[in-house]
């Protein structure tokens, strides 16, 4: 394991030294193969995405793992062997040939904090860390929740990067940061010298308001958190600047590639890849966590969409990302993680075969519920939960696995019909897309369970998005509804009609219901 000191500095290559030069505008020289670094929980992965009027297509240059690192002062990210990661991708796209320029995109509301120096200071904590723990009530005791919610619109989770502020309130390495970078403009610093906020990402840390799209000074005066730390925003498709010297020369890249500002959020990446050509869609995108909700024109600033803790993050052209977090993926695959610690089966089409045939509705879950946030033993704590709800413990791998995705299908359920109510929309069908979309039984689970046509797939949706703006700064595509017709016209579907028993997913959906418990924050 590789050991750090209390003031990361990093070497030569890795240094941001150099100024970044003004990218130079495509020719028609320019191959239409773009660069998209995607970083997901627990891989990275370097994809090149080729498209033309009617292609688009991706092909893996290079992946590598994405472990976290249990350091003495808790959870963090190894974002420098992640960055190496990324430089050993770029140097792979050399060698195929080059790339027209180059998108990052990570996952939310985790940063770095450099010095006056631009020097590291420490690898960026995980999420997942306990440290923000009772870290909300000192901010809303400064900004109640409900106040908050109206200001950033963002739904609750004890992670926000707010919080985490909050957390490291008096830490000596937030007294000597300059500048908070979130990962993605982390590694786009690394990558140029240059330094911005992607604002899909910045409207997931709590200090970006919500109707304006700027940070909120009123917001972090009152939490005394200094807005020099924040960066000028940057819009998807903005350029970031072009490659550094040592950066062009590791990688063999031509230094002029440009680097291109993307929606870095993953979710917003992958949102733009949801290949609807027809009005009133719904979205899953679905990998760790499964990310339900609606495109709308302007967020939803209601006290009962706080009630419900729908969130309102931005998407690509001032669309506003309405939605609500559920657990996801995170539930099944750490369950794989503990079984194959304890030497049983992890082959998930046997798994999935084990749950197909496993008892129906025999005991369910709220994904969301506080004690699956952490990993460990999954599976010994989805029997606990069933035992103090009144419920049968699963007693097999594949009761297990059906207790899980059905939970999650009664999740999107529940989700998708409250965003609906709450927006004043009508939703006529679901695309479900990323890595679960590829699980049958799930996209089928969810098709029964709310009632709705499943359009599954891509599954490869976040790069997919990543890659398609870059290619629209370049002028290969249109807009948005163009962007997601060429998806539609190019990427295999799966198509699923619901056909499950109505009364028994009503009656699940009310047990949820009773066992699922409210963790919406009030201030009274």
């Amino acid at each position: 394991m590789r050991s750090f000191s209390s003031s990361l500095v990093l070497p030569p290559l890795l240094a941001a030294e150099v100024p970044h030069v003004t990218p130079a505008p495509p020719s028609s020289a320019t191959p239409s193969v773009f660069a998209a670094v995607d970083l997901g929980a627990t891989s990275g992965r370097v994809m090149l995405g080729r498209v033309g009027p009617d292609r688009l297509d991706l092909t893996e240059a290079h992946r590598f793992p994405n472990t976290p690192v249990r350091l003495p002062d808790g959870l963090r990210w190894d974002v420098l062997a992640l960055f190496q990661g990324v430089l050993d991708g770029l140097r792979e796209a050399a060698r195929s040939g080059g790339v027209a320029s180059i998108g990052v995109d990570t996952w939310a509301v985790d940063y770095g904090l450099l010095d006056a120096d631009g020097a590291l200071l420490g690898q960026p904590y995980h999420y997942r860390d306990s440290r923000t723990d009772g870290a909300a009530a000192r901010v809303w005791a400064r900004v109640g929740p409900e106040e908050l919610y109206r200001t950033t619109g963002l739904q609750h989770l004890p992670f926000n990067t707010v919080f985490q502020l909050a957390s490291a309130a008096g830490s000596a390495h937030l007294g000597a940061a300059r500048t908070l970078l979130l990962v993605p403009d982390l590694l786009v610093h690394w990558l140029t010298g240059s330094i911005g906020a992607e604002e899909t990402n910045a409207s997931t840390t709590g200090l970006l308001d919500a109707r304006t799209g700027a940070w909120s000074k009123d917001l972090l005066g009152r939490l005394s958190i200094d807005a020099g730390l924040l960066p000028p925003l940057r819009a998807p498709g903005d350029p970031a600047g072009t490659l550094l010297p040592h950066v062009a020369a590791y990688t063999g890249l031509d230094a002029l590639t440009p680097v291109t500002t993307v929606a870095s959020h993953d979710t917003a990446s992958a949102v733009v890849a949801v290949p609807a050509i027809e009005p009133d869609f719904a979205y899953i995108s679905c990998g760790t966590w499964s990310l339900a909700g609606l495109e709308l024109d302007a967020p939803v600033l209601s006290e009962a969409s706080r009630a419900a803790n729908f969130t309102n993050e931005r998407g690509i052209d001032g669309t506003v990302r309405y939605l609500r977090n559920i657990m996801g993926m995170w539930l099944l695959e750490e369950c794989r993680r503990t079984w194959e610690r304890q030497g049983l089966p992890t082959h998930l089409p046997t798994l999935l075969a084990d749950a197909a045939r496993a008892t129906p509705f025999a005991a369910v879950v709220d994904p969301d519920a506080p004690e699956f946030l952490a990993p460990g033993d999954m599976p010994g704590r989805l029997r606990e939960y069933c035992r103090r709800t009144g419920q049968p413990a699963p007693d097999s791998q594949g009761a297990v696995v059906r207790c899980i995705l059905e939970s999650l299908a009664l999740a999107h359920r529940r989700t998708l019909r409250q965003a609906a109510e709450l927006a004043g929309r009508d939703i006529t069908h679901v695309h479900l897309v990323g890595g679960g979309s590829r699980n049958d039984l799930l996209c089928r689970l969810t098709a029964d369970a709310t009632g709705l046509p499943v359009v599954a797939g891509p599954a490869e949706a976040t790069a997919l998005g990543n890659v398609l703006v870059q290619a629209r700064a370049a002028g290969l595509v249109g807009d948005p509804p163009a962007m997601r017709g060429l998806v539609a016209a190019t990427q295999h579907l799966r198509h699923y009609s619901p056909q499950g028993d109505t009364a028994a997913w009503d009656a699940a959906a009310a047990r949820l219901d009773t066992v699922g418990p409210d963790t919406v924050p009030r201030s009274s």
